[in-house]
């Protein structure tokens, strides 16, 4: 028989109804842990649950319908787990929404003020309950779902980059709180990814959108470095390798340009680049000329050497 690793142990995951969330709930499903399942779709949680049961032989899966942006929510969840004598093994961060337009006069503040609330107060106040029981048992793992744009600016979804910075912060910081005990606590730094993410923060036509990375991947990434006990992991390939290393490098303004590009919509940009066409095909004309040049020189660079 298979060894499961999670056996009589319980993860709880917010977030879990669709997206990064659905996938590492399945993979802890896979490796047998009981779940705590927390999200607003309690039909899709309750379907979920249905699956695991018949798929991986989850012994228990708890359903909990909740809107984690309300007022003390976080306390709320974790009153209900303590009532049912569940002990959280592993907390999951995973709910968090964006909101996108410029700060100033297109975004509404009871959304942001929502996002907030979601984004930084229950994750951080539930991430204070479970750690506390942790740390007496001497025993836990948490996983907080952070962002690559967590290390970097990101104009027209500011107040989302900075919830995200700070749950960096906060998780960076807890890392090295923790680092005597035998409790971890994880970042999960993803690039774009294929949910339903940007819809609900009004984004859906953006370019970021035909960037984005598998949710599938991203899980897979974040619960190897979650079992591993690692501070944090950039999920993906080398392209989001590249992302965080031009992060640390890059001038601000240079990366908040990029950025905002990145969340500027597609119709917007296909009309820019239709009025600059000129502009563009002299750039272009430019560009390439200057790499033909730079590979020449780099040819007649090698065979001066090899000859040498």
């Amino acid at each position: 028989m298979e060894n499961k690793k999670g056996t009589g142990k319980t993860a709880l995951i917010t977030g879990a109804s669709s997206g990064i969330g659905q996938e590492l709930a399945k993979l802890f499903a896979q490796d047998g842990y009981n779940l705590v399942l927390v999200a607003r779709s309690v039909d899709t949680l309750h379907r979920l649950a249905e699956v695991f049961e018949l798929n991986y032989g989850t012994a228990q899966v708890t359903v909990i319908e909740k809107d984690l942006s309300e007022e003390d929510a976080a306390r709320d969840v974790y009153e209900r787990v303590q009532s049912k004598g569940i002990v959280v093994d592993v907390l999951v961060n995973d709910a968090g929404v964006g909101v996108h337009g410029k700060f100033a006069n297109e975004t509404d503040w009871e959304a942001e003020k929502s996002m907030i609330h979601l984004n930084v107060l229950t994750t951080t106040l539930l991430t204070k309950l479970c750690l506390r029981d942790m740390v007496a048992r001497n025993e836990g793992k948490v996983l907080n779902l952070a962002s690559l744009v967590s290390i970097m600016p990101f104009p027209l979804m500011t107040v989302y980059a900075a919830t995200k910075a700070y749950i960096n912060s906060f998780t960076q910081s807890l890392v090295n709180e923790l680092k005597d005990t035998n409790v971890t606590i994880t970042a999960l730094m993803p690039n774009a990814t294929d949910t339903d993410f940007f819809n609900k923060a009004g984004a859906s036509d953006v370019l970021a959108t035909d960037m984005v990375d598998d949710p599938v991947v991203v899980a897979r990434d974040g619960y190897e470095a979650l079992m591993s006990g690692k501070p944090k992991v950039v999920p993906g390939g080398l392209v989001n390798k590249a992302y965080e290393v031009m992060a640390y490098v890059a001038p601000q303004e240079t990366m908040a340009g990029m950025m905002r590009y990145t969340l500027t919509p597609k119709s917007e940009i296909a009309r820019k680049l239709d009025e600059r066409k000129p502009l563009f095909w002299a750039v272009g004309i430019g560009l390439a000329a200057a790499a033909v040049t730079g590979i020449t020189l780099a040819a007649r660079n090698r065979r001066t050497l090899a000859a040498d």
